[in-house]
């Protein structure tokens, strides 16, 4: 079964997994643990959040909360590919299928569709970090106080993860004192929106570019982060890693 339509039928993945005893325990690790998990339609352009219900075994399905709405819920299940992505133990997880069917569990709305025959397991990390496009760069804008009043510092992020982001810092504004807050910071990510996060410094490095030129990098923390804007941080980590699974495959 495809994952992903970046990712092909055969195991072209270091990250795939094919044990149907271990397929199984992780859905169920997602369920127990109450995980929000995404949903996603028509390659990515309709986002649902929901969670594992229950895994049926002996019926080889898996039963996930419904959509809001009966027309998103008729939108899903008329789906041809329907994608997964969520995140255990900090461990990104993704996986597929073919056909949801709406049904109900325990007398409340739901959606249903087979175990799936494979799925795909981030590399184990604390928090999986992923690089950011220089192609495109993100900008994430810092409230600051310049000579008495706040403006904004806009600086380019490096990478991002569930736990927070890394940016570089050229004029070296921001006081990167390790414990420094900076409340209401806004961070552009592409296809997904503005999210406005909290994020206090926890380290920082003096970078000197091939140029003879320094620039700063700064590693931030997270803070308080709600599970609205932690589970669109976690779909743009995705899109980013079906992105580079495509160009490592080859395939468009």
């Amino acid at each position: 079964m495809q994952l992903t339509p970046t990712l092909g039928t055969e195991n072209q993945s270091p990250y795939q997994v094919e044990s149907r005893r271990e397929i199984i325990s992780l859905l169920r690790g997602l369920s127990d643990s109450n995980q929000l998990i995404s949903m996603l339609i028509n390659g990515g352009a309709e986002v649902f959040i929901t969670s594992i219900l229950h895994i049926d075994e002996a019926a080889n399905l898996v039963i996930v909360d419904s959509a809001p709405g009966q027309l998103a819920n008729q939108r899903i299940a008329e789906a041809n590919r329907i994608s997964f992505e969520g995140l255990l133990d900090k461990i990104g997880i993704q996986f597929s299928a073919n056909k949801v069917s709406i049904s109900s569990f325990e007398n409340r709305p739901s959606l249903q569709f087979p175990i799936p025959a494979t799925l795909i397991r981030l590399q184990r990390r604390e928090y999986y970090r992923i690089n950011t496009p220089l192609s495109t760069p993100i900008k994430a804008n810092f409230p600051v106080e310049v000579d008495g009043r706040i403006e904004t510092l806009k600086l380019t992020l490096v990478d991002i993860s569930c736990g927070g982001i890394a940016v570089l810092d050229e004029k070296k504004l921001l006081d990167v004192t390790v414990g420094t807050t900076y409340d209401h910071c806004k961070v552009e990510l592409p296809t997904i929106g503005l999210v406005d996060v909290s994020l206090q410094v926890r380290n920082s490095q003096e970078l000197v570019l091939l140029n003879g030129k320094s620039n700063r990098r700064v590693g931030c923390q997270f803070i308080n982060l709600s599970n609205a804007v932690l589970a669109s941080v976690q779909r743009y980590i995705m899109k980013l890693e079906r992105e580079r699974n495509s160009k490592l495959t080859g395939i468009r």
